[in-house]
């Protein structure tokens, strides 16, 4: 039955995910951890941060993790893991792939009209609300810790935040090497 629930969540994600996957990641998270309870937030995190640093979209991999987690979690071994990743990770894709097949000949011929401008306009806000809130969702105290359990671990948490946020948005550093470096910095400081 975990299949056709993983079927129907990620679907409805891939339905309404505007803004590629790092807008998805509010909606996976609010679905697999506060709304089925199929992991916890600090196994989404490490489902985000794995889905960053290996290839492909992050919103794709990010479900192929979480229908694999969400199945082993439930008690289902490797293989059954492997199809609930299969059925996430469909599951996403189709209603993108069915729409632009659907609308790409519509869409081409009615891109400059004022109706279809308007709707991309009302969409990029918004867009950007769920990239926000993908951001303040992560920021849990399984992430930061906090002063009172762990005051070392908060301020490097805090500092390695702030760096990777200057470094990637003032100095243009690559994020890739962000993640590195922050990963290194973790594991010298946090260890």
């Amino acid at each position: 039955m975990i299949y056709l629930y993983l079927f129907i969540t990620f679907f409805k994600i891939g339905l309404f995910g505007f803004g590629g996957g790092y807008g998805m990641l509010s909606l996976i998270q609010s679905e697999v951890v506060h709304h089925w309870g199929w992991m916890t937030t600090s196994q989404f995190t490490d489902i985000v941060a794995v889905s960053q640093m290996t290839p492909g979209p992050i919103g794709i991999n990010s479900a192929t993790y979480c229908g694999y987690t969400a199945c082993h979690n439930a008690g289902y071994g490797i293989g059954m893991s492997v199809l609930g990743s299969a059925t996430a990770t469909f599951a996403l894709m189709l209603p993108s792939f069915v729409l632009m097949i659907l609308i790409s000949k519509m869409f081409m011929k009615y891109m400059k009209t004022n109706s279809v401008q308007s709707i991309f306009t009302g969409l990029r806000p918004a867009v950007v609300g769920l990239l926000a809130a993908a951001t303040l969702l992560l920021c849990t105290k399984d992430n930061f810790s906090t002063p009172d359990e762990n005051m070392w671990q908060f301020v490097i948490s805090v500092m390695l935040f702030v760096a990777t946020f200057v470094g990637t948005m003032f100095f243009k550093v690559n994020p890739i090497k962000m993640i590195v470096m922050s990963g290194f910095a973790g594991l010298l400081l946090l260890y």
